[in-house]
């Protein structure tokens, strides 16, 4: 057998592995439920963006477990919701920025719903606005705590949970970033768009070690959208005013975030891998 019948015969093999991947998303799409995860794990899912994306897979059948620091009733709510849309979910309570609740989350998402899928890191905090000037050493270190070290304890745990050489199925993990990261937010938080700007750079060097092992990571970085963070800014009418100067001229909602999320989850992008996709209305 010569170099051009191995080359042909290769192409062909590849190609045939192709169209079985095409020929299943398209039934996966005829019975209007494209999937690709087993048991979904949010962190931060009981409010905002994470319960828009609970939600969402809830509607696809997946399984959801939901994460939340201390508001205890935001989460039994979201969960009483995800389980009216008919798929199983529970709540779990952890600090992200803890490695010992980090670890313990993990563990109960798979001994309650069984094996990991899917990961959403989106746990996070923000400040007051302010210039970095006035910002205490105390709020920097917080600041960096929760967002930095605490997003790569969950992409750590999702790492050695999906790995296949680790014993696990694949899968995909999506990091919440956000445009902070891109633009700066002088005067508002620069401490924030730095610590957003530290999970772009995870998303490339994660996807790259992961893929091998079966695991997709990619990244979402969200515009102005209508959540309550901005409440806790000091300006909760932030998103609403400063979204009307955006291309499309308004804010964003956190179900077109959880869409971009679901999508990046699920095997409609199968080939999408160490990507940032940006839902800001074009900001």
């Amino acid at each position: 057998m010569d170099a051009s019948t191995l080359t042909e015969s290769s192409v062909s093999h590849v190609g045939a592995r192709h169209e079985m991947r095409r020929r299943r998303i398209r039934a996966l799409e005829r019975r209007g439920k494209i999937t690709g995860v087993d048991t979904l794990l949010i962190t931060g899912g009981s409010r905002g963006i994470g319960r828009a994306t609970a939600l969402l897979a809830a509607q696809r059948g997946w399984p959801v477990a939901i994460n939340y620091h201390t508001d205890a009733a935001a989460a039994a709510a979201t969960a009483a919701a995800v389980g009216q849309r008919g798929a199983r979910v529970m709540t779990v309570r952890g600090d992200v920025s803890v490695e010992a609740d980090v670890i313990s989350m993990f563990d109960h998402a798979r001994r309650e719903l069984g094996p990991l899928g899917g990961v959403v890191i989106n746990a996070g905090i923000v400040a007051p606005s302010m210039h970095l000037a006035d910002m205490s050493a105390d709020r920097l270190r917080t600041m960096f705590q929760v967002n930095v070290f605490g997003a790569y304890l969950c992409a750590r745990e999702a790492a050695r949970t999906l790995s296949r050489g680790r014993g696990g199925n694949g899968g995909s993990v999506v990091i919440v970033s956000s445009m902070a990261a891109r633009l700066g937010s002088p005067g508002e938080y620069v401490d924030y768009a730095g610590s957003k700007a530290a999970l772009d750079t995870l998303v490339i060097g994660l996807a790259k070690e992961l893929g091998p092992q079966g695991v997709r990571v990619n990244g979402v970085r969200p515009g102005l959208i209508e959540t309550g963070i901005h409440a806790v800014s000091g300006d909760p009418d932030r998103a609403r005013r400063l979204g009307a100067a955006a291309p499309l001229g308004r804010a964003g909602l956190p179900e077109e975030v959880a869409e971009a999320i679901v999508w990046l989850l699920s095997d409609a992008a199968s080939y999408v891998t160490g990507s940032m996709l940006d839902v800001s209305g074009g900001r």
